[in-house]
């Protein structure tokens, strides 16, 4: 039980990331990773889906809650929304590669929610996306970059 409990508690700062909570998932990661005692790939994969889920919590928000975007405790500022909305109609879907970005990222998955994105294409690149980032951090601070 006792190795279970970094495990998830990555997951759940990993989840929050993606989320309207503030959480550093990639501080987590790498405090995890430094420490040892896990496998990176389980570290990563669990990082990996904690936030991918997030992700598709702000989907959800932005599918089905999009007429209370004007309320104040919606995850997504307006001005962040427009712009993140913005970048979704001119570069489609594909925006959705920048999900992992700090700043507009999770703006960019509500959007997707929005404006209708398929779930399955929307899950395929938010983890692709997610999953590259966790990946090319644990490459980092292992030393293989």
């Amino acid at each position: 039980m006792e190795e279970l409990l970094p495990l998830l508690g990555l997951f759940a700062v990993a989840f929050a990331a993606a989320t309207v909570f503030p959480a550093q998932s990639e501080a987590a990661l790498v405090a995890l990773l430094v420490l040892g005692g896990q496998s990176p790939v389980l570290l990563v994969v669990v990082a990996t889906i904690g936030n991918v889920l997030g992700s598709v919590t702000n989907w959800l928000l932005g599918r089905w809650i999009e007429h209370f975007r004007h309320r104040p405790w919606f995850p997504v500022s307006e001005r962040s929304l427009a712009r993140a909305t913005g970048w979704y109609r001119r570069w489609g879907r594909w925006s959705l590669l920048l999900s992992w970005a700090p700043i507009g990222g999770d703006a960019l998955t509500v959007a997707a929610g929005i404006l209708r994105e398929p779930f399955w294409s929307f899950l395929l690149l938010v983890t692709v996306a997610k999953a590259a980032r966790y990946i090319v951090l644990a490459a980092i601070t292992l030393g293989f970059l």
